[in-house]
């Protein structure tokens, strides 16, 4: 297990009791000031047991190999079984689209490329999916999705208006049906 650091990484103005609050900004008086694109992070190997990306990992990583970097300090900070929360904008929502600082659309496709066992199934497969977890020695699963609907849709959803089985098929053809998605990560790593 690690040393149950709590990292609110990208923390802007929003400070959490008890977490060590990150930002590259002096603005925003975090505990410890870093660029988290820039690695490696300021932490041991193995010694966060959670880590916090509240709507600001699509502000990283605009170059590929950047985010490639910021994936695997997640997994080189985090212990095995760390928790990573991202909360971010769902990237065919206005909340995302009209930000100038949002570089990098971050969907919960896209970190399953960071799942080892599911890279494992697709090399099986000989599926065309790229193995990221396998190319980069990581392996995080997911292990919570909530797609956060945009309020009209909330509201339609609760009236009646819109049926259930409806969304996923509107949020396919359409913008602004989910505004967020809140996701839940795992590190997972071999026993020593």
């Amino acid at each position: 297990m690690g040393s149950g650091l709590k990292l609110n990484l990208g923390c802007g103005m929003n400070h959490l009791e008890g977490w060590i609050n990150v930002d590259n900004s002096a603005a925003s008086k975090p505990d410890i000031m870093h660029d988290l694109n820039e690695a490696p992070w300021p932490w041991l190997d193995s010694s966060a047991e959670a880590m916090l990306f509240n709507h600001s990992l699509e502000h990283m990583g605009r170059e590929t190999t950047t985010f490639l970097g910021i994936i695997q300090e997640i997994y080189r900070v985090g212990c095995d079984g760390a928790v990573v929360t991202i909360n971010v904008p769902h990237p065919r929502h206005d909340n995302f689209l009209n930000d100038p600082t949002h570089v990098r659309a971050v969907t919960p496709e896209m970190l399953s490329m960071f799942d080892r066992q599911q890279n494992e199934q697709w090399v099986a497969a000989k599926a065309s999916n790229t193995a990221l977890g396998l190319y980069l020695g990581v392996d995080l699963t997911m292990t919570n999705v909530t797609a956060v609907l945009d309020d009209v849709y909330q509201r339609q959803l609760q009236t009646g208006a819109v049926k259930p089985a409806e969304i996923s098929q509107l949020a396919r053809e359409r913008n602004n049906v989910i505004a967020e998605f809140r996701m839940e990560l795992r590190v997972r790593k071999p026993a020593s």
